[in-house]
């Protein structure tokens, strides 16, 4: 399946067909609540330090979308977003240290572990959105065979994929930090609530260590 989502990629960035325009991809984002998670480090699973996952449920409305992954994918490269792939989201525990993911379904339904062995599950749908700050662990513990998510990154980082090795736990505890806030919010832009819980949750820790 995730062979023909590559294929099909291709061949709307090469022909423009079914490639949405990026006036009709901002006409289907919905005002939607940021749904915060925090998580510890467990010992094999750093996490973030300072930055909760956030989520938002049915932000994007996907009905009668050509292609609905080529709307993420749209969205997210107009708020700066790139390096975009079609996928699932694998089965086992993982996490990037240096830098920031955002997941959004475009098709499909699944069952993620957010946070570790010691996480939060949550089910995600077509629709919804997860912004998943540097060092955050996450799998899939189910999913819909017709589940297509697409991914991608700000800017500023560089992709690392770590499994939770002892060693890797300590080289990503100093990696995690220094990963820069992204200049938009990939869903809703400069104004997103993204970057103000991001930064208020920044300025705390900031003024809680001094």
């Amino acid at each position: 399946m995730y062979a023909r989502e590559a294929l099909m990629r291709t061949f709307e960035r090469l022909t423009g067909v079914a490639r949405p325009s990026r006036r009709d991809v901002a006409s289907r984002t919905r005002p939607r609540k940021a749904w915060l998670s925090r998580f510890q480090d467990d010992g094999a699973v750093p996490n973030n330090p300072t930055l909760p996952l956030v989520r938002y449920r049915g932000a994007v409305d996907l009905a009668d979308a050509a292609d609905s992954a080529a709307v993420f994918e749209e969205l997210f490269e107009a708020n700066g977003w790139g390096g975009s792939w079609r996928d699932g989201i694998y089965d086992y525990v993982h996490y990037h240290p240096r830098t920031h993911e955002v997941l959004g379904i475009a098709c499909g339904e699944a069952r993620v572990r957010f946070g570790g062995a010691k996480g939060r599950v949550v089910r995600l749908k077509a629709g919804d959105v997860a912004i998943l700050p540097a060092g955050t662990g996450h799998e899939a513990l189910s999913a819909t065979r017709d589940l297509v998510v697409v991914g991608a990154y700000p800017p500023d980082g560089k992709y690392e994929e770590y499994e939770g090795s002892a060693k890797e736990h300590d080289r990503a505890v100093d990696m995690i930090p220094k990963v820069a806030l992204p200049r938009k919010d990939p869903v809703y832009g400069g104004d997103g609530p993204l970057l103000k819980v991001w930064l208020k949750t920044q300025r705390r820790s900031r003024r809680g260590s001094s």
